[in-house]
């Protein structure tokens, strides 16, 4: 296949695909574009978030550990004092009751204590002169009671304690910190040195306890600024990293679409312009592998070429003689020695087979050349097969199954080369008898009710939807679209699989299941390109119960390649640069 002949398949194969996809286009845009977006920045997103992760982890940490210390701070120092005012008033009115004092004394106490700087309610126990307990509190019955004492706390304040050197008191204060609803209160309580009452104080927390709440909300508010201004500050640093990444990856992608003197701008000393630098490198070193490789390869076609050119001069003297030994060969009485006609028939076929070989090789450098050219004609496809069956007597070796009036415009010679190259290959590896099909495909077939690719291009023609056919000569001018079908189908064992893969390469020859070839092995690749060149296509496959079976696909209307073809001879001559094909021809 061409190389402009390639480039308008792929250019037709893109407008196809776009109008398949504009209708699925236009109800997903808006989700397809967010979509796209968001894939996009999906490294930056990921920066962002373990920014922010980080930030706030960090921040969360921060502002933990710092209510955590003002909490201890506000609260000791708030218990601190309340328990020393406690435990001076424990020890100056407290201690100056008697030791069985009444109820009133308690009560009178009691309040003195809680008139103190720190503002606590008190309860005092004791024995009265006839053996009673008695209670005082402050804010009467009504106020602090001895069931808002925690039993733990009762029984460590009563619990005596054994005197020793380090401790010289039989009892001592003790406190706790207790919620009662959302208030927090710290109770506390002693029994008097030397003798006396025992008593209890209920401070509240409540006023502490907003001033920690005010720093609670006040590192929260922190901690979110941080976690803004780290993720502004992500955005940020993903920005500077990202955009060398995304030129580098344009930069590959362009590299990719075979644009070789793609370079990066380098600026700065760090990682990523040591990978740019890399880049540049790795874009140098490949065109410079291409350049080298474009050149040994059109060396060796020139080569090939030239060779074969060369090779026809001598071979038309030789072919010219062998015509006359085999004359020879075939007149009764003639002058050839019976002892060397064995040689004389081996010449003449090998000199047939070196022209098939020299023919070959000039048709196989016109497509690598791009110069090969289609001659189209109208031509019924029915007449075509029986034309190049007959020409090559094959009439007795080959069933055709094919209806006259299927008609398209192609080269007629490129496609007798297919058929013989078809029928010859499969008489010759699959024994006979070969048997030949054709049938169409219209457009809307050929895009929902075939499951094959579509091979055909702009322009193909169908039969009449009126008449059921078209008369010779018509079939461009039908202004339909379709496809032409032509299976050659052997009777032999099939084709390995090993083998399928490369039946259309050159000069391969399956010998390990078939018998050996007499040909050059570039007949099936020389069929294949000239459909390439009509822009069709040749698929092999094994049939259920033996046999191979070839299929060739081609457009009923080629004449917008042809067009396509002069399109790009003119752009070529105005000096505009041509594509190189990065790849192998698509099978």
């Amino acid at each position: 296949m061409t190389q402009k002949q390639q480039d308008s398949r792929e250019r037709r194969e893109r407008e196809e695909h776009r109008e398949h996809h504009d209708g699925a286009r236009g109800w997903s845009a808006a989700r397809g574009g967010v979509w796209s977006r968001l894939r996009f920045t999906s490294l930056r997103l990921r920066l962002v978030v373990v920014f922010g992760l980080v930030a706030l982890t960090a921040a969360v940490s921060a502002s933990g550990i710092a209510y955590w210390l003002n909490r201890e701070a506000v609260l000791t120092r708030a218990q601190d004092a309340v328990l020393g005012d406690f435990e001076q008033e424990m020890q100056n009115r407290a201690g100056a009751l008697p030791e069985r004092p009444t109820q009133e004394e308690l009560q009178y106490t009691a309040d003195q204590m809680a008139n103190s700087s720190q503002r606590f309610s008190v309860l005092l126990i004791a024995e009265d002169p006839q053996g009673r307990t008695v209670y005082g509190g402050s804010g009467g019955l009504s106020g602090f009671s001895l069931q808002d004492v925690p039993v733990s706390l009762r029984e460590a304040v009563n619990e005596r304690q054994k005197i020793t050197s380090t401790n010289k008191y039989a009892y001592h204060l003790y406190w706790q910190r207790i919620v009662d609803g959302d208030t927090p209160y710290l109770v506390a309580g002693t029994r008097t040195i030397g003798g006396g009452p025992t008593g209890y104080l209920l401070k509240s927390l409540e006023p502490e306890a907003k001033d920690l709440n005010s720093l609670a909300w006040s590192l929260g508010i922190a901690t979110g600024l941080a976690l803004i201004g780290s993720a502004l500050l992500a955005q940020a640093l993903a920005t500077t990293v990202l955009k060398p990444v995304q030129r580098l990856g344009t930069a590959a992608r362009r590299l990719g679409e075979g644009k070789l003197d793609t370079r990066l701008q380098v600026s700065g000393t760090d990682e990523l312009a040591d990978l740019s630098r890399t880049f540049n490198k790795a874009a140098e070193a490949l065109e410079k592998r291409v350049a080298d490789m474009a050149a040994r390869d059109e060396a060796s076609r020139r080569f090939v070429a030239d060779m074969s050119h060369e090779l026809r001069t001598p071979l038309t003297a030789i072919t010219a003689v062998t015509e006359v030994l085999e004359e020879e060969l075939e007149f009764e009485g003639g002058g050839i020695d019976p002892m060397i006609e064995p040689a004389v028939r081996l010449v003449v076929s090998e000199t047939r087979r070196l022209n098939d070989l020299v023919e070959n090789l000039m048709e196989v450098t016109r497509f690598d050349a791009g110069t090969a050219r289609l001659v189209l004609d109208d031509v019924d496809i029915a007449d075509q097969i029986t034309a190049c069956i007959d020409a090559r007597a094959w009439l007795d070796a080959v069933e055709l199954d094919a209806e006259r009036g299927i008609h398209a415009r192609i080269d007629p010679r490129r496609l007798d080369v297919i058929l013989a190259n078809l029928i010859g290959n499969a008489l010759k590896h699959g024994g006979s008898p070969v048997r030949v099909s054709v049938r169409e495909e219209n457009a809307a077939e050929d895009v929902h009710g075939s499951g094959s690719d579509r091979a055909g291009g702009a322009g193909a023609v169908t039969d009449d939807a009126a008449g059921g056919g078209t008369e010779p000569g018509t079939g461009a001018e039908d202004g339909g679209g379709g496809t032409v079908i032509i299976e050659v189908r052997d009777q032999g064992p099939g084709i390995p699989e090993d083998v399928l893969p490369h039946v259309f390469d050159r000069f391969y020859k399956a010998s390990a299941s078939r018998p050996r070839s007499e040909g050059s092995g570039l007949g099936l690749s020389i069929a294949l390109e000239n459909a390439h060149a009509h822009g069709g296509e040749i698929t092999a496959a094994n049939v259920p119960g033996g046999g191979a079976v070839f299929t060739l696909r081609l457009p009923r209307d080629v004449s917008a390649l042809t067009e396509e073809d002069a399109e790009g001879d003119a752009r070529e001559r105005g000096g505009r640069p041509r594509r190189e094909n990065a790849g192998g021809d698509a099978r």
